[in-house]
């Protein structure tokens, strides 16, 4: 694998689409917008039981957050509910204030995977994709959806695979990369066979209630340590995929690993290629050096945007994972959103802006 990448974006990508966003987060006024997509059972099971999570805090996240509902103050919608649960006023602000010819849906709410109940979890998914279709991609064309599914349940995640994938409204398929355990398990590799059977790519955000620590020490003390601990979440995941020989047996599959930075990647890749040609004969079903499974199978979005001091040495970073594997993202609405007009501090050619704000997102979710 060289050090400089090629650029794999379709000419005619460039003329389509400007800006591709890959990391949008829609929400629900209230719960109740869940209801018309639930049978009746549920919807008891809900208001008798709530939600049954891996984690001490019913329906909420391990750390608070500073600021209500993790997002910008000024993404509240005007008719109420919280940021991004309101649609004219996420085009409004979003969609239409930025210039965004595609952005991508990734829910958070209501986590399927984690839901200890497991035909709730089935029911919480397949009703979560409904909702996305109603609720958005319906009235929306310039919004694309995630196909939430149960990983901790395969079979049923590949039937919900294989119930939505003819539906070109749904550009991925989401995982958590927390869980019970490791995602380049055996057991979940008939997901990666249906995801590649029907060429969807898939992503994997930060976040998920496996019911484990937040880092391999222990529960942290505070949220800035939780906030850095998805880097490591991330980093454990890859080189799962990687040792257990997922991207070996399944060449063509397309993974994006969402919101958790990208300048660690070079590093982590020498520490993989030095490990790997000292103790490959454990595992010898990886054929090639782990950096090369993460430059071909691997995309990384960009926010939070790096901010390296001195600037330029983002430079060698991009120069080294490659300008082809990195998408746009804003994260938005959320307090850390990242504006395409001052993300980078660095100059780009114009090659390597229409690849990392359009073209690469064109190539990872095959959109025409």
């Amino acid at each position: 694998m060289t050090e400089t990448q090629t650029l794999e974006r379709p000419v005619e990508a460039k003329a389509k689409y400007n800006l591709i966003d890959c990391d949008i987060h829609p929400s629900m006024k209230t719960p109740a917008e869940l209801h018309p997509y639930l049978a009746q059972r549920w919807k008891d099971h809900l208001a008798t039981y709530g939600g049954h999570t891996r984690q001490g805090l019913a329906e909420t996240l391990s750390h608070p957050r500073m600021v209500p509902e993790v997002s910008r103050v000024d993404s509240w919608p005007p008719t109420g509910g919280p940021p991004g649960s309101d649609l004219p006023f996420l085009r409004e602000q979003h969609l239409d204030g930025l210039g965004i010819d595609i952005g991508v849906l990734v829910p958070l709410r209501f986590n399927a995977s984690g839901q200890r109940h497991p035909d709730f979890a089935v029911a919480l998914a397949t009703a979560l994709n409904d909702w996305q279709l109603g609720k958005f991609l319906e009235p929306e064309p310039r919004l694309c959806g995630s196909i939430i599914v149960t990983q901790e349940d395969p079979a049923s995640a590949v039937a919900e695979i294989n119930r939505r994938a003819s539906d070109k409204r749904f550009a991925q398929v989401l995982l958590p990369p927390r869980s019970i355990e490791p995602l380049g398990k055996r057991r979940h590799w008939s997901i990666f066979e249906a995801a590649v059977g029907h060429g969807l790519p898939i992503s994997l955000h930060v976040g998920g209630v496996g019911g484990h620590p937040a880092t391999g020490a222990g529960w942290p003390s505070y949220y800035i340590e939780e906030h850095h601990s998805q880097v490591q979440t991330m980093q454990a995941g890859i080189a799962n995929l990687i040792f257990e020989g997922v991207f070996e047996s399944f060449p063509e599959l397309k993974v994006s690993f969402v919101e958790g930075g990208f300048s660690w990647v070079p590093a982590f890749g020498w520490r993989m290629d030095k490990a790997w040609s000292t103790m490959r004969d454990e595992v010898p079903h990886v054929k090639r050096p782990p950096s090369e499974y993460l430059r071909r199978n691997i995309w990384f979005t960009t926010q939070p945007m790096e901010e390296p001091n001195p600037a330029k040495n983002l430079t060698d970073t991009l120069k080294w994972i490659g300008t082809d594997r990195l998408m746009f993202s804003t994260d938005y609405p959320h307090w850390d959103f990242d504006d395409p007009r001052y993300a980078f501090k660095i100059p780009l050619t114009a090659a390597e802006k229409a690849a990392i704000f359009a073209g690469n997102a064109v190539n990872f979710y095959g959109l025409n």
